[in-house]
């Protein structure tokens, strides 16, 4: 907010609203448990219901900085950072709001989020820290956990031109699919459709895209499925496009993954610098993209997809333009 001179003393607060994505506190519920089962219910925290609740998350925020518009919070697993930004979009377009906080907040470096992930070998076994996160290599194994937090001030062109605001990209339009084909495998042709859906609304062509900001989680499945669903969207195109996975030096943020890399693509279109993916060393004959390997690349970039897919097949793309 204070980067976008955002002062609720002069907004009407009620035009201010709020989707923030969350996985909650689900590992608190084991402290709970042993506390219930241990020692009763009436030695259990009365605040808790305001800890392990989504929903508290958009509304701590709003009661911090008293926004008094739409005020949700998402899960759509990893699409949930973006889902929420693609909502916020919506709820302008609406009328609902003039200005919207949107992102997402995870914290997921728990004993029962690395435990549960690791049992569906989805987690990088890899014993170097520095080299564990590769996407689209050859040799990846799994994806290593992350923790952050990224929100973005969406607000409709009028209201940001009166109040002398710098505007630093334009959210053109956003995608969803659902796959309806498995719990825990990507499918190819929905994630096209997602992206397909997401230039559609923004009413751009795929030849128009200079940038892809890719889930890329660093695991066999997922960043196979996400190239083959690059091709079908983009056709021949897809070889000119720079593709790069944040996830590589951040790791996955999971209900928070889609908001920072939002941060990402912003600043790509700001600075003119796409980020590397980091530890991509040996080609993947089924990952033959130019996916900017190693070290950033200082290239204009006009028009940027982001993609964001969640286990259980939620996936959601957003179309980001540069502001001059």
């Amino acid at each position: 907010m204070t980067s976008a001179g955002l002062d609720m003393d002069v907004e009407k607060r009620e035009r201010v609203g709020l989707t923030l994505a969350t996985n909650g506190m689900p590992s608190l519920l084991l402290d709970i448990g042993e506390t219930l089962k241990n020692k009763g219910p009436r030695r259990l925290n009365p605040l808790l219901i305001s800890q392990i609740s989504a929903n508290m998350v958009p509304a701590q925020v709003g009661l911090v900085v008293g926004a008094r518009g739409p005020n949700t919070s998402l899960n759509s697993a990893c699409a949930s950072g973006s889902d929420a930004i693609g909502n916020a979009l919506n709820h302008i377009r609406l009328g609902h709001a003039d200005v919207m906080l949107a992102g997402g907040s995870d914290a997921s470096v728990t004993s029962l989020g690395i435990g549960l992930t690791g049992l569906v070998g989805a987690l990088s076994k890899n014993p170097d820290p520095l080299k564990a996160s590769r996407p689209f290599d050859l040799n990846r194994d799994g994806f290593v956990f992350g923790e952050g937090a990224g929100v973005l001030v969406l607000e409709t062109l009028e209201h940001a031109r009166s109040r002398g605001a710098r505007i630093l990209a334009e959210l053109l339009g956003a995608g969803w699919t659902f796959d309806a084909y498995n719990d825990t495998a990507p499918y190819a042709e929905l994630q096209s459709l997602s992206m397909k859906a997401a230039l559609d609304e923004a009413g751009v062509r795929p030849e128009e895209v200079d940038h892809i900001n890719a889930h890329g989680t660093s695991t066999k499945l997922n960043d196979a499925t996400e190239t083959k669903a690059i091709k079908m969207a983009f056709g021949p195109h897809a070889y000119k496009i720079p593709v790069c996975s944040n996830k590589s030096m951040i790791g996955h943020l999971a209900t928070a993954a889609g908001a920072v890399e939002a941060v990402a693509v912003v600043k790509t279109l700001v600075e003119g610098i796409i980020p590397p993916t980091v530890n991509l060393e040996t080609p993947d004959p089924d990952c033959d993209l130019d996916y900017v390997p190693g070290v950033a690349r200082k290239q204009a970039v006009h028009l940027c997809l982001s993609n964001s897919f969640g286990m259980g097949g939620q996936n959601c793309s957003l179309v980001f333009r540069s502001w001059s």
